[in-house]
């Protein structure tokens, strides 16, 4: 079974070629020098270079201030690509799993979100994402979406290693502690992936639509840092101390969600997937990056 990677240098596209796949899937991840995804001539070369079982679009334009600027590449990336993406996945008969972002939403809302609530993005990355997301929907039936937030791992640039950089040059911290959401594992996000595309891949009647696939559980920016400074802490770095500030202390360009929870019910019930808490999936990477605790600490 051959199955391409779109966005395999990122942090979930890493993930994604080192987890464990089923014994016989042959894995595809051409990098974005080998392959321009929003280059429609170049993308229909590629798909039919073989007989692909499914793709997973994983890449992305992530900088969400930048493409408050950079409004052609950010459309371009995550709107453009997956529309291409969509129509020749279609042509081919090949399911496509596309990765979206919470940030589809406003943030106004008070409790977890539903996959079917409706979408308001507040931002140019909001909005091409969404963008994305209507292109494959009406362009390849045979797809999931699978909406995702506040992602971390040990690759890349990501939230928690800024956290332990900036813990290590800083005697303090101040982090927003007024937008709440649900930290995710790049990793579990990654083992999400493969179940739902080897299922998509191998039974013509699974489950298509969208989905959500988060860490179980709710903090803040500033409850985030507070645990990977502890984490951090238990396994011999600084214990530094944090600030709750708000938003307005802290301006960016791009707006962001105020509330970003993510119900997983649909995806539990569809495809048996449970995500675990984020904190238990934070001390996996913290052990990855900082070491593991002595084991009479844990």
């Amino acid at each position: 079974m051959d199955i391409l990677i779109l966005g395999g240098a990122g942090q979930v596209g890493t993930e994604l070629r080192q987890a464990p796949w089923p014994e016989g899937v042959r894995l595809h991840a051409p990098d974005r020098g080998s392959l321009d995804i929003a280059d429609e001539t170049a993308l229909a070369r590629a798909l039919g270079a073989r007989s692909y079982a499914v793709v997973i679009n994983a890449a992305a334009y992530t900088a969400v201030d930048k493409a408050e600027t950079e409004v052609g590449e950010a459309w371009r990336l995550n709107a453009l690509a997956p529309a291409y993406l969509a129509a020749e996945t279609r042509r081919r008969a090949v399911p496509l799993v596309q990765v979206s972002t919470d940030y589809v939403f406003d943030g106004t809302g008070t409790g977890p979100y539903a996959p079917d609530a409706p979408v308001n993005p507040q931002s140019v990355y909001g909005a091409s994402k969404a963008a994305g997301e209507w292109a494959v929907r009406s362009a390849n039936p045979h797809h999931a979406i699978l909406r995702t937030a506040w992602v971390v791992s040990p690759h890349r640039g990501n939230f928690v290693k800024t956290m332990l950089r900036l813990g290590s040059e800083r005697d303090r911290l101040g982090v927003v502690d007024d937008q709440q959401g649900c930290p995710t594992s790049a990793a579990d996000l990654a083992a999400a992936l493969v179940v739902i595309a080897t299922r998509l891949a191998a039974d013509p009647q699974a489950p298509t639509g969208t989905f959500h696939c988060v860490n179980a559980g709710v903090t803040t920016w500033c409850g985030f840092a507070r645990a990977i400074l502890a984490g951090a802490a238990r396994r011999g770095g600084r214990a530094v101390p944090v600030d709750a500030i708000p938003t307005s202390a802290y301006p960016t360009p791009a707006r962001r969600p105020h509330n970003s929870e993510l119900s997983t019910t649909s995806l539990t019930r569809a495809f048996g997937i449970a995500p675990r808490p984020w904190a238990e999936a934070l001390d996996d990477i913290l052990d990855r990056l900082v070491g593991p605790v002595a084991s009479q600490e844990r």
